[in-house]
């Protein structure tokens, strides 16, 4: 889909705040230098590690990646419980199924209002591993 009409579409229906902010993190989830794993698959410019912007939402496209629809697996299967949006027009999920480990795989890095955080991205093979050693013994350890 082409870019602006998925900015337009967020702004309508879910976030009014300014499609700048929107596009910014649409162009953040598709690169690969950004997220170990994107979750946006994007056509055209899309910026790079050199730090030239991305081009204007009207040259480019964009469509989820494989991981993204991980996170989604499972919305339209009663699995979360969905709330309004902020007019009341539509309903969204509170949280995502998750069938991928997002925060894990991709880490985070922000501020806010007296707190910050740092996680960094792991690869997803190994926090599954370490997840099922978890599972089976309840008292993993990092000593061979």
């Amino acid at each position: 889909k082409k870019s602006a009409r998925v900015v337009g579409d967020v702004l309508g229906k879910y976030h009014p705040h300014g499609d700048a902010s929107v596009y910014d993190a649409m162009v953040r989830l598709a690169q690969d230098f950004s997220l170990r794993y994107p979750l946006v698959e994007g056509q055209g410019n899309f910026g790079n590690i050199d730090g030239d912007n991305a081009a204007a939402y009207r040259y480019t496209e964009a469509r989820l990646t494989r991981t993204a629809l991980l996170l989604m697996q499972g919305l339209d299967e009663g699995t979360v419980d969905f709330l309004p949006t902020y007019n009341g027009e539509e309903q969204e999920p509170e949280i995502f199924p998750g069938l991928f480990p997002n925060l894990l795989a991709n880490g985070s890095s922000g501020i806010a209002v007296g707190m910050a955080t740092n996680i960094p991205s792991h690869n997803v093979a190994e926090v599954l591993d370490a997840t099922l050693e978890l599972i089976a013994t309840r008292t993993p350890s990092t000593r061979g």
